[in-house]
């Protein structure tokens, strides 16, 4: 079965940093864009940015751009999400994704299960 996992989340201070991983199993989607979204409770789902397929172009939103970043290992199929200087506004479900687009998340279509991220102030 192919599958997009999460990793990472956990609970960390405001100003801490946390890397997520997201990491395909059962095919390698080397050939799709990754990208990384989050939903806090009650709110809609927010797109923050992503990475094409080849890893060479990135796309950060404006809400997460100079804080978070996004990698990709092609060996162990994993894309990564590294967020510094979180704040508690950070704190959501995070969910990887593959895609085509980089800047359009409605290109978007094959979701993870999520990881928790907690930001205490």
């Amino acid at each position: 079965q192919v599958q997009l996992v999460e990793s990472g989340g956990g609970l960390v201070q405001a100003g801490g940093s946390l890397t997520l991983s997201c990491t395909a199993s059962g095919g390698t989607f080397s050939a799709y864009a990754r990208g990384w979204f989050r939903q806090a409770p009650g709110k809609e789902r927010e797109f923050l940015g992503a990475i094409d397929w080849n890893g060479r172009m990135t796309h950060y939103e404006d809400s997460v751009k100079g804080r978070f970043a996004i990698s990709r290992d092609y060996a162990k199929n994993t894309v990564y999400l590294q967020m510094n200087s979180l704040k508690p506004e950070d704190t959501a479900v995070y969910y990887c994704a593959a895609g085509v687009s980089i800047t359009n998340p409605a290109d978007f279509g094959f979701w993870g299960q999520g990881t928790q991220v907690t930001v205490s102030s």
